[in-house]
């Protein structure tokens, strides 16, 4: 088992099945402070991939990962979302959920309100709008806790509710900044295998930022590797390991094999 293919830092990685997704030409982001974050990023993202972004910290992932979330504005280069439509302002309409670090979650409300909340924004009816979120949370595995608070939960539940919130209009992408680096390991392998999971029967694009070169090697289909600031692709690699993977995976010799070539393009990137 191998890494099937090295694309060059400026290729744009177009879907297997035809026109990307998301398109990324030529992106760059200079704050007004002058700080260079993003230098001249061209990215494709197709339908049904998972990618994570993997890199130190400073280059740029979460500024892209932001930009593709209209969260923020390229300083130059364009952002294309080719297979949707527009708004009467002639800006893309942007069918994506995000996940933040943090699970940000409404405090005064409940699970399944909070997973609610953009059904609610979207004027769905109070009752449709119950049953959708309360077959999410199931899906991420909280049948039962739909009444709890997030004071109630625990670090990994909390995420578990901020990722069925970002999933439950049915997004065609899921943009996902960090969203386990706080923790442990054992429930970050847990929600991994879920999110893994997920992934595969809702059939979502996923773009997953992460410092973990196990975790990239584990959860993708493809890893596209930053250099630190200016952010710029230095390398952008598929994993040429089937689904789905499970702990047998990641204790195999295959594995390990990937996250020493993986590990091997991190510290050229982070020497560049």
């Amino acid at each position: 088992m191998d890494l099937a293919s090295l694309s060059t830092p400026t290729k744009e990685h177009a879907a297997a099945s035809g026109r990307p997704l998301v398109q990324i030409r030529g992106v760059s982001k200079q704050f007004a402070n002058g700080t260079l974050a993003v230098r001249d990023v061209n990215l494709g993202l197709g339908t049904g991939e998972f990618v994570s972004l993997l890199g130190p910290s400073g280059c740029g992932k979460s500024t892209l990962l932001r930009m593709i979330a209209g969260l923020g504005s390229p300083s130059s280069g364009v952002i294309d979302w080719p297979t949707t439509g527009h708004d009467a302002g002639g800006r893309p309409e942007r069918d994506l959920g995000f996940v933040f670090q943090d699970p940000t979650l409404m405090p005064w409300a409940t699970a399944l309100a909070n997973v609610m909340m953009p059904l609610t924004l979207k004027g769905i009816r109070k009752g449709e709008a119950q049953d959708r979120a309360a077959r999410m949370l199931a899906l991420v595995g909280l049948k039962g806790f739909e009444s709890s608070y997030p004071r109630e939960l625990s670090g990994g539940m909390k995420m578990r509710v901020s990722i069925a919130r970002g999933l439950v209009l049915k997004p065609k992408i899921l943009l996902m900044d960090e969203p386990f680096a706080a923790l442990d390991e054992i429930t970050r392998h847990r929600l991994n295998d879920d999110l893994l999971e997920l992934w595969w029967q809702e059939k979502f694009t996923a773009v997953f930022v992460t410092h973990s070169v196990f975790e990239s090697v584990y959860l993708s289909k493809r890893i596209v590797v930053m250099a630190a600031r200016p952010g710029r692709v230095m390398a952008d690699l598929d994993v040429d390991a089937p689904y789905p993977r499970d702990e047998l995976f990641r204790t195999s010799p295959e594995y390990a094999h990937l996250c020493r070539v993986v590990s091997g393009k991190l510290k050229e990137a982070i020497g560049s």
